[in-house]
Order: structure tokens, then C-alpha cells, then sequence
């Protein structure tokens, strides 16, 4: 049954890529409304129940917040060394434009922008590959679920079926964001498809435990705020400072809510 269900999450992430696709002239709106589903998904979805799974503490913090915290500085180192790597060093572009002066530089990153200063495709396909992490272990909650009842099953099952369009929305984005072309694009929004089949699947083989799959879910939840924060709504509003952007990310979150509201 659980296999099954995934189904409809594998056809729900194709949907949210092609819709991706196919706004390409309204990209400021897609961003907008892609921050706002991330942070949905981070705020009401990943972190609650990374509490409730992963909620002991340690030295006075819960377990999954730190995980949380230490999702986004890991996200925040890997895009810098990246970018790093990217520029060749503190011999490469930056260098030269340092040479010029701190006004100079300042300058340039205004007009630039987060679109020229951080492309690094790279990057791209790592938060496309987290994203693809997090669809698998949606299959294995899915699978799990239905192995605690068919209630609870039913439950989880709206859920990710629902916020998988958001994923396959957050997929394609994120990995076309970067600079890299459709065709890896495309590629990583149908993994991301098969990935809560084969998540769900595999929970005919083994159990995960729900402390670990908690303390997945916070590292990740972390990682996925960076990105929505640091990156995807700066370059939302970076051409388009508009309501309109502003409006699709309150719509994002308030998607996600929904969500969690009927499943709950």
C-alpha cells in the first residue's frame, strides 16, 4: 500500500518541476512562492516533528536543534567553499576586484547581485541532492507510517503527496537557479520523483528509528533555511522588488500550513 501511495508523490514532484518550468517569465514569482514553501516545510513541517522524534537534550539543548543549527552552517560552509573554489582562490576574480578598493567591490556586489556573485552550479546540485535525500526518507516515513496502521498511513500519506509538489517545485528551481542547464535540471527533478518509491519500498526490508530519522530531519531543516533565506528570496526580490513576490511567499507558507493542518 505504502509503495503505492508513493506513487502519487512521484507524480505530484514531476508536477511541481513542470510547473517550475513553465513560469519562467514570472521567475521573481516563482522564487517568492519557492522561499515561502521551503520555509513552510522547515517552520511547520521538518522541525516539529524533528522535535517531537529527536527531542532530548544535550547540554541543555534539544538534540534536534542542534542538528538544525548545525544543518545551516554546514549549508553555509559547502556554498562558500564552493564559491571559493569557483573564483580560484584569493588569487582568482575576488582578488582583483579587492584590488580595486572596498568602494569598487561594494559596488559590484550591488549591481551584481546574489545571481552573479554566488552561480556556482555546484552548489546547485547539492541542495538539489539534499532535496532528493529528503524525498527518500519521505518514502521510509511513508512506509513506516503504514506500519504503524492504516489511520496513521492515510495521515502521512496526504501529506508528503501534497508538500511533493513543493519539492519537485524546489528541485528544478534550485538546480536551474545555480547555472546549471535543463537537462540536469530534469535530471534531478526525476530523481527526486523516484526517490519516495524507493524510500517507501525499502521499509519491507528494515524499520528506521525514530530518533534517527528526527535528527535527519533537523540537520536538513537547517540546510533547507539557509537556502531559502540566504539565497533563493534575496534573488526573488533582487529585479522584482514587488508585493506581488512578497504575496506568493506568504501564499507559500500558508500553503505548507494548510497542509499540515488537514494531515494533523
Amino acid at each position: 500500500m505504502a509503495v503505492f501511495v508513493a506513487l502519487g508523490a512521484f507524480l505530484m514532484t514531476l508536477f511541481g518541476g513542470w510547473t517550475a518550468q513553465r513560469v519562467t517569465d514570472r521567475r521573481h514569482l516563482v522564487l517568492g512562492l519557492a522561499g515561502g514553501l521551503m520555509l513552510g516545510v522547515v517552520g511547520l513541517d521538518l522541525l516539529p516533528e524533528a522535535m517531537h522524534a529527536a527531542g532530548h537534550e544535550l547540554f541543555g539543548v534539544p538534540q534536534a536543534l542542534l542538528l538544525f543549527v548545525g544543518g545551516f552552517l554546514v549549508a553555509h560552509m559547502v556554498e562558500r567553499l564552493l564559491a571559493f573554489r569557483q573564483s580560484g582562490g584569493p588569487h582568482g576574480a575576488d582578488a582583483a576586484t579587492d584590488a580595486a578598493g572596498p568602494a569598487t567591490d561594494a559596488a559590484t556586489d550591488l549591481a551584481a547581485g546574489p545571481a552573479e556573485n554566488h552561480r556556482v552550479p555546484e552548489v546547485g546540485l547539492t541542495a538539489a541532492a539534499a532535496m532528493v535525500g529528503h524525498s527518500l526518507m519521505d518514502g521510509v516515513a511513508l512506509g513506516a507510517a503504514f506500519q504503524v496502521g492504516g489511520g496513521m498511513g492515510l495521515a502521512v500519506a496526504l501529506a508528503v503527496i501534497a508538500h511533493d509538489f513543493a519539492d519537485g517545485f524546489n528541485t528544478y528551481t534550485l538546480t536551474s537557479l545555480y547555472g546549471n542547464d535543463r537537462r540536469r535540471a530534469v535530471t534531478m527533478l526525476v530523481a527526486d520523483a523516484v526517490a519516495p518509491v524507493i524510500g517507501a519500498a525499502s521499509t519491507l526490508l528494515f524499520t528506521l528509528p525514530e530518533e534517527a530519522l528526527g535528527s535527519y530531519l533537523g540537520f536538513f531543516g537547517g540546510a533547507l533555511l539557509y537556502l531559502a533565506a540566504a539565497e533563493i528570496l534575496p534573488e526573488a526580490h533582487h529585479d522584482h522588488p514587488a508585493r506581488s513576490t512578497v504575496l506568493c511567499t506568504v501564499l507559500g507558507v500558508g500553503f505548507v500550513w494548510l497542509v499540515v493542518g488537514v494531515a494533523g
